[in-house]
């Protein structure tokens, strides 16, 4: 089934709610235009860093999440993105799919923190996977610096996904980590991935951009630069999934009993 995805390679306003908005409203608008039947947008896209006032905007992300589910209903499109929630009194950095329905599908909250940014300080850890069944495939939800953490694509792969969608803000410092791990996820588990990365200078720290959309054989079928905001669009075919698999039966010629605890 060929499908198209799109990645808001965005140059997120830190602290500002409003102009975030905005730009998502228009770029999930551009998405909807070009066929596209999902937009993706960067680890907290609303806010930027700012963890000190988390239980800030994880109230205005509530507000938030109720007009992009009336966006995604009106421009019938799926919308995923990560968001600062709240529950019973503990924030979390959230991964939050919208279908074109306006309903909100699957919610994952960010199993691994990332400390040099403090965010362990302000956040609590999830502690499940999420996969999303869309009509065209079953994907694995991640954010950021859970890519570095194989185990988990692994699992999502292992579960019968296809897609790994992963939504990040990583500094452009490290920005080649970001290419080479995304595309070895992809490899690995023979999967399509769909990483959304922003740009610029967000608070006191850059970011590298370089947004991509790989094929299960690690081939690059749209990538942003480290610069500048983009709406990058790719069509995808997922029967490709099932072709590579068969091609390649790493899954399935695994050792758990030797090398699992």
């Amino acid at each position: 089934m060929n499908i198209k995805i799109s990645l808001a390679q965005t140059r997120i306003n830190f602290a500002d709610t409003h102009k975030n908005m905005e730009e998502a409203i228009r770029l999930a608008s551009q998405a909807a235009e070009l066929g596209s039947s999902l937009i993706l947008f960067p680890e907290l896209w609303s806010s930027g860093y700012d963890l000190p006032e988390c239980q800030t905007y994880a109230r205005q992300n509530r507000v938030i999440l109720e007009n992009l589910c009336t966006l995604a209903k009106d421009l019938g499109i799926f919308m995923g993105g990560s968001l600062l929630s709240e529950v019973n009194n503990k924030i979390f950095n959230t991964f939050t799919i919208i279908s074109p329905e306006g309903k909100i599908t699957a919610r994952y909250d960010k199993l691994h923190l990332f400390n040099l940014l403090d965010e362990d300080r302000w956040c609590q850890p999830g502690d499940h996977l999420q996969t999303v069944n869309f009509p065209w495939a079953k994907a694995g939800l991640a954010i950021c610096y859970d890519t570095r953490f194989p185990e988990l694509f692994r699992s999502y792969a292992l579960k019968n996904a296809t897609l790994l969608l992963i939504c990040a803000e990583w500094p452009l410092s490290r920005i080649n980590h970001w290419s080479n791990l995304i595309k070895t996820r992809a490899i690995e588990n023979l999967s399509f991935v769909a990483a959304v990365n922003c740009v610029g200078q967000v608070g006191p720290d850059r970011f590298g951009g370089q947004s991509a959309i790989i094929s299960p054989w690690g081939e690059v079928l749209v990538e942003g630069n480290q610069d500048d905001a983009a709406l990058l669009t790719a069509e995808i075919n997922t029967d490709q999934v099932a072709r590579a698999r068969r091609g390649v039966t790493a899954l399935s010629d695994r050792r758990p009993d030797v090398y699992e605890l």
